[in-house]
């Protein structure tokens, strides 16, 4: 494949957070070295489809497409820690502008960019929420308390059983130990990445640019693109970070390969996640 036109796309979501995974620390702990694997990965994937380990390795490459959202800019007032927050001067936001300004910079690299947009108000993590509604239970142990009319208090002596009193005791351990500040989270929710995706697939299927697709992504929502692609010819390889995959995405696509080595892999070469995949049916069947 000497003279292969090679498009990666990397889901920039996707990657960042599987990075952390797959290299040490000190490999992923600023927007430059970030940047550094993900040239890394990409000349990996080169080296692996051609054979080609020299410094020219981008000659083969025809761009890097790296998707991601500009970070929420937003206010908001947290509702635990009783605090103001503007999103656009939290660390994560600086650090993925300061990352976003580095791939600009790379040769052959183009930057697709959706948005953060505010989908809801503030809600509690799942496991929290379930433990909330059970709580229900042991608040039926205040059933004895009554406001006399007009608002004057009545006495507020109860008798409670052991198992009220035990009840009690762990509604006011979860609501002052375990609702925390990080236990809720605003409705954050990005916006156009995979539409992005699809479209680039396309446009680079339909105009005849590559030969070869590396896909850098850990769902199934790209499957409708990379049928496109391989009925039109084009190689698709999936990389999905050594996150395992369903068994039925073999179907549609025409390898499995990693451009980062196995998470405690002792060498150092990057190997491929699986074995070859036997030749593809004909296209027309996908």
């Amino acid at each position: 494949m000497s003279g292969a036109r090679i498009a990666i796309l990397i889901d920039g979501g996707f990657f960042l957070k599987r990075l952390p995974h797959l290299v040490a620390a000190n490999r992923c702990d600023s927007p430059l070295k970030i940047a550094a694997c993900i040239r890394h990965l990409c000349r990996n994937h080169i080296k692996m489809l051609t054979g080609h380990q020299g410094e020219r390795w981008q000659q083969h490459l025809y761009r890097i497409y790296y998707y991601d959202a500009v970070p929420y800019d937003g206010k908001a007032h947290h509702p635990i820690d009783n605090r103001p927050i503007d999103y656009s001067k939290t660390p994560v936001a600086q650090e993925r502008h300061a990352l976003f300004d580095l791939l600009r910079k790379e040769r052959k690299l183009a930057l697709r960019l959706g948005k953060v947009a505010r989908d809801h108000d503030w809600t509690l993590s799942p496991r929290l929420t379930k433990r909330a509604l059970k709580s229900r239970v042991a608040v039926r142990a205040l059933d004895g308390l009554t406001v006399a009319p007009g608002g004057a208090d009545l006495p507020t002596t109860l008798t409670l059983t052991p198992e009220q009193v035990r009840q009690l005791v762990e509604l006011r351990d979860f609501w002052t130990q375990e609702v925390h500040g990080g236990a809720v989270s605003l409705g954050l929710k990005q916006k156009g990445v995979d539409m992005r995706i699809g479209l680039d697939i396309s446009t680079l299927t339909f105009k005849d640019q590559v030969d070869t697709i590396v896909l850098v992504a850990g769902d199934s929502d790209f499957v409708p693109a990379a049928k496109l692609a391989r009925r039109e010819g084009v190689e698709f390889i999936l990389d999905p970070l050594w996150q395992q995959v369903n068994a039925d995405l073999f179907e549609h696509i025409d390898g499995l390969q990693s451009g980062l080595k196995k998470p405690g892999a002792a060498a150092e070469a990057v190997a491929e996640l699986a074995p070859p995949l036997p030749a593809a049916p004909d296209a027309a069947d996908h």
